[in-house]
């Protein structure tokens, strides 16, 4: 299984490689996209609605400001979605912040903290998600964890 990496903006690659360099420790694959909810939305319908079949396991989604990627992206897939609030509008990213955690019920989005140490922990929960079923996965998350949470 892999994961797909959504982002609003080619500026937010910079933090989301975070999430990448820890998903290639735990030996899954990752691809990133940029795709904006508000400036690209029939491009992230299609990516949502191919991901499972294309052989995605779940979606980290990350946005600034009205941060409404995750919760286009949960809407659109019933894959496990993570959300990763960006700063770029109010200071901190606390805009993104509520954006993303305040979702209707029914429309689940894993958020996860602003900025870097959210895109990594979403990577870590991905990888426990997809440890469920994948038994080398597991093996490297219970590694991570035995050598204190650290790359």
């Amino acid at each position: 299984m892999k994961v797909l990496i959504l982002m609003g903006s080619e500026s937010d690659k910079a933090v989301m490689q975070e999430a990448l360099n820890y998903l290639q420790y735990f030996n899954i694959e990752g691809e990133m996209v940029v795709a904006s909810a508000h400036r690209n939305p029939d491009k992230v319908r299609e990516l949502c609605i191919t991901a499972q079949e294309k052989g995605f396991g779940v979606v980290i989604a990350a946005a600034g400001m009205a941060a409404a990627l995750p919760g286009v992206v949960s809407a659109y897939t019933s894959l496990p979605v993570l959300g990763v609030p960006l700063e770029g509008g109010l200071p901190g990213g606390i805009d993104a912040l509520y954006s993303i955690v305040q979702m209707p019920a029914g429309l689940p989005v894993g958020t996860l903290a602003v900025g870097k140490a959210g895109a990594k922990n979403a990577a870590v929960l991905a990888a426990r998600i997809l440890a469920l079923g994948n038994p080398a996965i597991a093996a490297k998350v219970e590694s991570f964890k035995q050598q204190g949470y650290k790359l």
